[in-house]
Order: structure tokens, then C-alpha cells, then sequence
């Protein structure tokens, strides 16, 4: 088993800046200022003594020569994870990139009359565990791409008779120069489960059980079986499951590992409901539900389907793009590009200008006075709050372009089955029912939509349908003789101000 967390392992006496260190290729690396400390060892930024740029792209993880976590980080990179063949599996597997740092090279040291060995690796940006507690829980759509990318390093460290053990939001770091990419850290606690071939036996051994972290361990951990494959991916649903929730169902009692255990059987004993009932109101854990059934199924030396599992989180084979971690709102597809949401802006504002125009032309032709009154005065004030606030007119423009898809959505709503329920809608429909249901219309400050709806016998909520009858009710309208004169001189005021709250929208 990997060595246990248990203090036995001292921080070493930090290195002076600007110590010069020879690895055992014979390059030479020059010791930066002190970035970071982990469990047993330092970490400093490093220099190539040949090339001392300013912004240093490696950094030097240092400990005493006698403690073992480095030394089994080491011997990962050396055997699992050399350059040459990451590459030829990113080759192999077409995928853009594979979230293992890059492994420079390693050597002995001697300071003060003692032996300190490091390694040099490639520098990286902030960590997830940051992020969460900055920003709280992730994004569903952030947390399913992880679950994908943290496969894909699953899948090649198990190739090469290796597992991770310690999977978690803290070991989880973002790319230092392209910050879209994730990669998975600290090989500390890496495992070798079936060297040259041979599989470990299954043997439980209450001495080493609990071993890892304890939110996230896996249930042979627990029991003190040496890890395998499936530990690592069942350890990998727990953090999807905490990164979407915000908890977990026995965070309440950690100091207990017995009782964490307990928690954790329940949990995969009553899947799927144990986990679809976890979820937080405006969300759904489905596929993570379905992963954890999966994985539950698995044999303790069976191979994982990885591209099954995969398949779970990305249902509809989603291109993955840049990860997305800011918290306003929500978003379905995460993974449009800038120059397509830009194309989209564009034509809504083409698709609103010829819906209003085709309604001033009804009001041409309608002969209600009362009713364009009221339609008058909606206008009145639209144009009022885009003069005040164009960023949420514009948002509101946005909005109203989806209005001709409406009532097709809500014939497609009326023709479900009775006994349908959590039936998923586009996430179009619900922006429209919100913006014309919200109290405050320009409050940005809303809470993280809904997907799911409950349906029962054919019906709609009534707020959803009155919100949608708002517009028809203003399509109604109709026009007496003896007002035609005022219909052409305000329409022509509403057309002029159009103009410019259109021409600010443009120029903003």
C-alpha cells in the first residue's frame, strides 16, 4: 500500500533561493523563490541555468532523501509517464490533450549535512480545491468535462499497471499558460496494482484500512484492500458528486471512518435514488447516479469501460471545449464558441426588429384603441429600461426572439403523457417563462435556473401559460378609424427610438 499520511514524514529545511541543482541527466536548474509546501516537501519555481527568464515554466519539488512520497512520484514518471509516451497516446486516443504534468527530470541534493532529493516538473496554475472555495459548487456541464478529462488520465496511468489513489479537487490543478486544460496531480500516493501483468489479489486488512482522504476514498481503502481500478473510479464519482452538491452524505460525521464507510455503502447500495434525491433543488445528478451504478457493478480486477463511462456523462457526444468555472447563471452547452455567440446576438436582433415590424403593420390594420393604448404604454416603458440599462435590454431583446418558438413548445408540452414527470425542456423555454414571471425584470441578480418540470395530466403551470399569453394578448390588438393619425405619429416615434437603442446596443 502507498505510504499513510500519518506525520511520521517531516518538512525538510527550506533550500536557499538561487541554489543551483544538477539532475541526473547532468542539466542544471537554478532554484526560484518558495511557491508552495505539500505534505512531506516543498515546492519552488526553477530555472534552467541557460535560460533565466523572468516567467519560470518549471517548478522543483524537494523533500528529504529518506521520505517516500517523492520517491514514489518519481517512480510513476519514470515508468507510467514519460514524454514519448503520453504522446503516442494522445496519438493513439486523438485527443487534444492528457492532463499528466510533464516530467523534466530528478536528482540528489546535500544542504546542511543532509540528503534532499527533487524533481523537476512542469509548472501549473491554481488548483480546483481555490476555485470551490472561492466560487462554491461548479457548473454541471464544468463538472461532467471533468469527470471525462480525469477518464482519459485514468485510462492511460491504468494501462501502465498504475493507479492514482488520491483523486481530488486539490490535486486537480489548471493548465499555468492555458488555463482551459486540467490536469491531475501528485503521484504521491500512486499504486502499482499489477506489476509486469499480475493483477493484486483482493485481501482485506483492517490494519491499513481508511486509508487516503477520507471524503473520497473508495470502499476497498475502507477495508484495507490494495487499490485498483475501480477504487480510482469509484473515488472519481464521489468528487463529481461534491463538486456538484456542495457536500456530501457523511461530511457531517468524518471524524468517524466507520461511519463514513457505512454512508458510503448506503449510498451504492440504494443507487439510483440514494443519489437523485441528493441532488440540490434546480439540478440532477442522473448521470452521475448512472456512473456510480456502473462502477458499482465492476469486479475488484475487472477493467472499467471508459468509454462507456464516458459515454454516461456525455450522453450526446458534446465537443469538449474550455472548462468554465464562473458562477452567474447557468448554461446547457457550454461549449459554443465566441464567434458563433456573436453570430446568434445577430440574428436575434434581425428576428426582433422583423417581429416588431410585422406588429406595427397589424396595428395598421387592427381597430382597438384601447388595446394599442396598452400596447403603447408597454413599449413606452421597454424603451425606457434599454435607455437606462442597455446591457439588460439587450438581454430582454434576446429573450423575446425565442417568442416564436413558444407556442410550438407548448403544443409539444400539451401532447405529453399523463404520467410523465421531470420530463427535461430546452433551456429556451425557461428563460422565457423567467423573464416575464420575475418581479424585478432587470435584476440580474437571479438565482441558477431549472431544467427539469413536472407535467401531470397534460397541463402547464399557469404562470408558464399566462406569461406566454402576455404576448398574444398584445398581438391582438385592433384600431379605430378615428385614431390613424396617432397610430402613424407614434409609430414613427417608436421606430426612431428603436433605431437608437439598436444603434447603442451595436455601438456598446
Amino acid at each position: 500500500m502507498p505510504p499513510r499520511r500519518d506525520g511520521k514524514y517531516k518538512l525538510p529545511v527550506p533550500l536557499p533561493e538561487g541554489k543551483v541543482l544538477d539532475d541526473m541527466e547532468g542539466k542544471q536548474w537554478t532554484l526560484g523563490k518558495m511557491i508552495g509546501s505539500g505534505g512531506f516537501g516543498l515546492i519552488y519555481l526553477a530555472f534552467p541555468t541557460n535560460k533565466l527568464d523572468k516567467d519560470a515554466r518549471h517548478v522543483i519539488k524537494v523533500e528529504y532523501q529518506e521520505n517516500g512520497p517523492l520517491f514514489s512520484e518519481l517512480k510513476f514518471y519514470q515508468r507510467a509517464a514519460k514524454k514519448d509516451c503520453i504522446k503516442k497516446w494522445i496519438e493513439l486516443k486523438r485527443l487534444d490533450y492528457l492532463g499528466i504534468p510533464m516530467f523534466y527530470g530528478s536528482g540528489l541534493t546535500e544542504f546542511n549535512g543532509r540528503s534532499y532529493r527533487f524533481m523537476v516538473m512542469e509548472r501549473l496554475g491554481v488548483d480546483l480545491q481555490k476555485i470551490s472555495d472561492q466560487n462554491g459548487t461548479f457548473r454541471k456541464t464544468t463538472v461532467l468535462q471533468l469527470g471525462i478529462r480525469m477518464l482519459d488520465v485514468l485510462e492511460y496511468i491504468h494501462e501502465n499497471e498504475y493507479v492514482h489513489g488520491d483523486i481530488k479537487a486539490a490535486n486537480l490543478l489548471l493548465g499555468y499558460k492555458n488555463p482551459d486544460r486540467v490536469y491531475l496531480a501528485d503521484y504521491g500516493l500512486s499504486y502499482r496494482y499489477c506489476p509486469n501483468g499480475n493483477h493484486k489479489q483482493y485481501q482485506e486488512n483492517p490494519r491499513k484500512g481508511h486509508n487516503g482522504t477520507i471524503e473520497f476514498t473508495s470502499l476497498d481503502a475502507h477495508k484495507g484492500v490494495a487499490l485498483s481500478r475501480r477504487s480510482d473510479v469509484e473515488i472519481l464519482g464521489y468528487c463529481l458528486l461534491r463538486w456538484l452538491c456542495g457536500k456530501l452524505p457523511w461530511e457531517w460525521n468524518l471524524a468517524d471512518p466507520l461511519a463514513v464507510q457505512t454512508a458510503k455503502t448506503n449510498l451504492l447500495d440504494e443507487l439510483p435514488g440514494s443519489v437523485l434525491k441528493w441532488a440540490p433543488s434546480g439540478t440532477s445528478c442522473r448521470e452521475i447516479a448512472q456512473y456510480l451504478e456502473c462502477v458499482h457493478c465492476l469486479a475488484y480486477n475487472e477493467k472499467p469501460n471508459y468509454q462507456k463511462l464516458k459515454k454516461i456523462l456525455n450522453p450526446d457526444g458534446i465537443p469538449l471545449g474550455s472548462l468554465d468555472f464562473s458562477t452567474k447563471g447557468q448554461s446547457i452547452n457550454m461549449y459554443t464558441p465566441a464567434n458563433q455567440k456573436a453570430d446568434s446576438r445577430k440574428a436575434a436582433t434581425k428576428q426582433v426588429s422583423q417581429m416588431q415590424n410585422k406588429l406595427i403593420e397589424k396595428v395598421h390594420h387592427e381597430r382597438s384603441a384601447q388595446t394599442f393604448a396598452t400596447w403603447r404604454k408597454v413599449h413606452e416603458e421597454d424603451t425606457l429600461i434599454g435607455s437606462v440599462n442597455n446591457e439588460a435590454a439587450q438581454e430582454r431583446t434576446k429573450r423575446r426572439q425565442k417568442y416564436c418558438d413558444s407556442s410550438e413548445l407548448l403544443n409539444k408540452v400539451n401532447s405529453f403523457p399523463q404520467n410523465s414527470s421531470n420530463m427535461q425542456l430546452p433551456n429556451l423555454f425557461y428563460e422565457h417563462y423567467q423573464e416575464f414571471t420575475s418581479p424585478n425584470r432587470v435584476d440580474k441578480s437571479r438565482s441558477l435556473p431549472r431544467y427539469a418540470y413536472n407535467f401531470t395530466n397534460n397541463t402547464v403551470d399557469a404562470d408558464i401559460t399566462s406569461s406566454t399569453g402576455l404576448w398574444l394578448t398584445i398581438s391582438q390588438f385592433t384600431l379605430s378609424e378615428e385614431t390613424k393619425a396617432d397610430v402613424y405619429y407614434y409609430g414613427s416615434i417608436i421606430l426612431f427610438l428603436l433605431i437608437l437603442v439598436c444603434l447603442a446596443l451595436y455601438l456598446l
